[in-house]
């Protein structure tokens, strides 16, 4: 799907951008439809493919990325596309007997801690004024939305990620009160992640349609006090 360059504006004003996890679906898509727009002159693509020793389970590389790619700095726009679904080829838990220490574990440390090591390294890197630092997050991720339960892990990793954020950006915006901070819920999107688990969906979406959508909400997002958590419709989700 191809969309006019002006129709992914996010900002009035030249800006560089940044997406980690670069090489995932959604991150390429993420990557390929900043660079549509004409006032995006920069995107720095960071992963385990495009920056030797990043690792999101070693705080002190994605520090040291950080540092590197601060050159490339300030950014007006930072998008962490990073997340795992399955865990040493283990799929989301269906029952709490199902629910195993080492699994539970490995799925906060990728879904929780790393991003949040990336949040704290990334976040001195946001350009001052009207600036964006996006996760990808999931409607399961909602506490208020769990209507079927199941998915212990990445649910539990998903909320606690969620709650980082929010507190971060209740902070961030101290000194800077035109950052926006939103938590994406991307849609059921044809990749490797969520293939295992697509049938039954009705409508599973292209990376690029996922993108164009969460592009448009950030557009119209407006600034306000603490995290905005939606989907790539731009509609709320609760907590």
């Amino acid at each position: 799907m191809h969309h006019k360059a002006n129709n992914h504006q996010l900002l009035n004003s030249p800006y560089i951008a940044a997406v980690i996890g670069a090489t995932g679906a959604i991150g390429a898509a993420f990557v390929d439809q900043l660079l549509l727009d004409p006032h995006c002159t920069h995107v720095e693509m960071i992963s385990r493919a495009h920056c030797s020793g990043f690792d999101l389970l070693d705080p002190a590389s994605i520090q040291a990325q950080a540092q590197v790619s601060s050159a490339r700095g300030p950014f007006s726009i930072i998008i962490d596309a990073t997340g795992v679904l399955t865990i040493q080829n283990q799929g989301p838990e269906k029952s709490l007997a199902s629910v195993n220490a080492e699994q539970l574990l490995h799925s906060l440390q990728l879904n929780t801690i790393g991003p949040a090591m990336v949040l704290r390294c990334f976040a001195p890197l946001l350009a001052r004024g009207p600036a964006i630092y996006a996760k990808l997050s999931a409607r399961v991720g909602s506490i208020a939305d769990n209507k079927k339960g199941g998915w212990y892990g990445y649910r539990a990793s998903k909320a606690a990620f969620n709650m980082v954020l929010h507190t971060a950006a209740i902070e961030l915006q101290r000194k800077n009160p035109e950052l926006r901070v939103v938590a994406l819920q991307p849609g059921t999107v044809r990749s490797n992640l969520s293939l295992p688990f697509a049938h039954g969906v009705s409508h599973l979406l292209e990376p690029a349609e996922s993108v164009s959508g969460m592009l448009a909400a950030l557009r119209m997002l407006p600034a306000r006090a603490g995290a905005h958590f939606i989907d790539y419709k731009g509609e709320d989700i609760p907590w």
